[in-house]
This record gives structure tokens, C-alpha cells and sequence, in this order.
């Protein structure tokens, strides 16, 4: 098979918040990017576009086209400079190590959040997304039947999904811990965005019960679905723009493609709880100087979520051996494609000339026959799969094997 699955990744494992940022990719920007890429580069026929708060990454099924040539574009697509970005990245140009490496980030083994569980719904939006664009090559697709069977087993057969290891949950908690349990019911709350983040805010509030929330979001209608659905009220996207944030205790921000969105707080004097949840960063960090402020972005509630990480590791040689079970049965498959390949093409063929053989002596067809008989003419072309037949080679296996 002339393809190989390549990928590169820029991640919290060699970037920062800042630099990863730079290279984020919006979802409003995801297929035009997905177009660009396979005008570019025509030799692409499968393409993975996966953007998380702590990772951008683009896995390609190319013939042709390199990891670090695809890394070079993006570099140059997002304006930044080649020479001191290019180290930024991880690269592969192996089908294994790429394969390898989407099981590890899948599974939450990569995460920042050791077990993360929600990579997977990431893993199958950005899956659609390679679907709807008609960008899901044979090898691409079949890797994600891969880290879908792994991320099944993953769950049954482990604890290593046990636990509650979301930025949400942790932002909640940490609502609790900055004011305390006595004072928490009484705290005014924004939501900034309308995202998945934000929706998994209003689901693991149900743990909490925070009763004063409100929602604001760029798109107002999207707000608004989700203050009735959680009974919370919509606060104006205007005053979020004007940084008016009079009367609130803790701002949680995720909404995407508004960096430095949060730049200034009149109020100097009581006590704010800031949250960024947003990549690119919603809150400017020099508030972090305010007196009265505490500020939390990605990385720092990571690190706050380690005692769960620690918890996990027990189940980590089982993750491991998932994976390399599933990555072996992937090899296995990949190496038998020239194969599936060779049988493929000559099907057709030797049925049409197994009929003509019936038609030339005089057999009345019978289709049962003719597919046994065909049946029986491929599994001797098995043995001859290293290398191309000549026709007059194929003609006596027929002779030879038809009855």
C-alpha cells in the first residue's frame, strides 16, 4: 500500500499555553483549513483536524507529503516563524508510530489530565468532520475503528476511567475552595461561551448546585437555549465586551476565538474568582496582580488534578497492554493490504475467465459453481500474491483448479 498516516502535534507537552494558542484552529476555521490542506498537497486523501485546549494536532494519509512538510504550512499559514516554531512540534512519518501515538492521546494516556474522558467526544467531532469533508482515506478510517475499539475496551476492562478528571468539574469545585462551603450557595456566577465546556459546567453543577448563574455568549440564541434548559439567567454580550462585571464573585470564561476577551475589573475591592477555561486565553493574566483577584487558566487546574492522576496509574500497564494489542491487530491488517489489494483485482478477473472457461467447453453456467470455482482459483493466487501473473500463468491455475 503507497499510503502512510503521518501526523504532527503541537501540545502541553511542548508548548505553553501562549505558544499553543497561536496555534489553535477554530471550528469555524476547520474546513476552509481542511480545503486549503487538499489543494496544496493533492496527494492527501485522508486528513484528521483534532484541536483541544491542550493540543492541535493534523494526522494525513498522504503518498507523498511529509510530516514536517505539513508542519512547515501550518507554520507559514498561521504567520509564525519557521525557525524558532519548528521545534515546537512532534512529528511522525511511520503509520505504527502515528497509529500508536492516536490510541495514547484517545485513551488519555497523553492527556494533561491523565484518562481524560473527554478526548473521545473530541476524537469523534473531529472524526465527522473528516467524514462530512469526504477526507477519511482506508487508512484513516480504519485506524479510528481502532481507537474506538480501544476506548471501549479501555472502559469495561479498566478503572482507569473511573473518577472525575473534567476542567469543569475541578472549575466548580474550585468555587468551593476559594470562598468556602458555608458561602458558595450565596456566589453570583458567569459562564462566558456556550461550548462544550461550558455545557459540561451546567451538567456537573447538578453535584453542586450553584443557584445564581448566569450566561453570556457572542451568539445570544445559543445563551439563551441554555439558560432555559438550566433555568439560569442570560446576561448581555455588550457588557461582557465592556468588561461590566459588577456584582459577580466568579467568572468562568470558555468561549472560543476572543482572546483577551477579560482585560480589565472596576470592582477593586471584593473578591474574584477568575477562570479560563478558553484557548486562545479569554483573560488577560496581568489581572492575576490584582489584589483582590485569583486566577486559574488550563495549566494550572491541571496540576491541581493530580491527586486523580495518581489514582489512575494503577490501571496504566493495562491501558498500555489494550493499546498494544490493538495496535498489533492494526499492523497486522496494514500489512495485508497489498494483498487484499492483489485478491481484489484479480477477482474479476478470474471469475470473467472462469465463466468463459464453462462458455468455451460447453458447461451450462451454474453461478454456485462458477463462485466455487472461483473461490478455489483465488486461494491458490495466495501463494503467487509477491508478484504479478502473466495471463498465460493465470489461465493454467484456472485449468488446473477450476474442478
Amino acid at each position: 500500500m503507497s499510503k502512510t498516516l503521518r501526523f504532527m502535534s503541537i501540545s502541553h507537552k511542548t508548548a505553553s499555553v501562549s505558544k499553543r494558542e497561536e496555534y489553535h484552529i477554530s471550528d469555524g476555521e476547520k474546513n476552509s483549513l481542511a480545503e486549503l490542506i487538499r489543494n496544496t498537497f493533492p496527494d492527501i486523501v485522508g486528513l484528521f483536524l483534532l484541536t483541544t485546549c491542550n493540543r492541535t494536532e493534523i494526522y494525513i494519509e498522504s503518498s507523498d507529503t511529509t510530516a514536517t512538510e505539513l508542519r512547515d504550512f501550518i507554520i507559514s499559514y498561521k504567520e509564525r516563524n519557521l525557525t524558532i516554531d519548528k521545534n515546537l512540534f512532534d512529528l511522525s512519518n511511520s503509520t505504527e508510530d502515528t497509529v500508536r501515538h492516536l490510541l495514547e492521546v484517545s485513551s488519555g494516556l497523553s492527556s494533561s489530565i491523565l484518562g481524560d474522558a473527554e478526548i473521545i467526544h473530541q476524537i469523534r467531532k473531529a472524526n465527522q468532520l473528516s467524514i462530512t469533508n469526504h477526507l477519511q482515506g482506508s487508512l484513516l478510517e480504519r485506524a479510528m475503528q481502532t481507537v474506538f475499539k480501544s476506548h471501549k475496551r479501555i472502559s469495561n476492562e479498566t478503572e482507569f476511567r473511573d473518577g472525575t478528571t473534567s476542567v469543569a468539574y475541578k472549575s466548580l469545585k474550585m468555587v468551593s475552595g476559594t470562598f468556602g462551603k458555608d458561602q458558595r450557595q450565596a456566589k453570583k456566577i458567569l459562564f462566558i461561551g456556550a461550548g462544550d465546556i461550558v455545557k459540561q459546567l451546567f451538567k456537573y453543577n447538578s453535584k453542586f448546585a450553584y443557584n445564581d448563574i448566569y450566561i453570556s455568549n457572542r451568539t445570544e440564541k445559543n445563551a439563551v437555549i441554555l439558560a432555559k434548559r438550566y433555568s439560569c439567567k442570560v446576561y448581555p454580550w455588550e457588557k461582557v465586551l465592556k468588561n461590566d462585571f459588577n456584582g459577580f464573585d466568579v467568572i468562568i470564561s470558555a468561549a472560543s476565538n476572543s482572546h483577551r476577551l477579560i482585560n480589565n475589573i472596576v470592582n477593586e475591592h471584593k473578591k474574584l474568582l477568575l477562570i479560563d477555561l478558553a484557548l486562545p486565553s479569554n483573560i488577560n493574566k496581568e489581572l492575576i496582580h490584582r489584589n483582590n483577584v485569583t486566577l486559574y487558566d488550563l495549566d494550572t487546574i491541571s496540576v491541581g488534578l493530580e491527586n486523580t492522576r495518581e489514582r489512575r496509574n494503577a490501571s496504566i500497564g493495562k491501558v498500555d497492554q489494550i493499546i498494544t494489542e490493538e495496535l498489533l491487530a492494526f499492523c497486522h491488517w496494514y500489512k495485508e493490504a497489498p494483498l487484499r489489494v492483489f485478491l481484489a483485482k484479480h477477482k474479476i478477473i478470474v471469475n470473467n475467465k472462469v465463466k468463459a472457461y464453462f462458455k468455451a467447453n460447453g458447461i451450462e453456467e451454474d453461478s454456485l459453481e462458477i463462485r466455487q470455482s472461483t473461490n478455489r482459483v483465488m486461494r491458490k493466487l495466495i501463494k503467487h500474491s509477491e508478484r504479478p501473473l502473466q495471463e498465460e500463468e493465470l489461465d493454467a491455475i484456472i485449468d488446473e483448479h477450476i474442478f
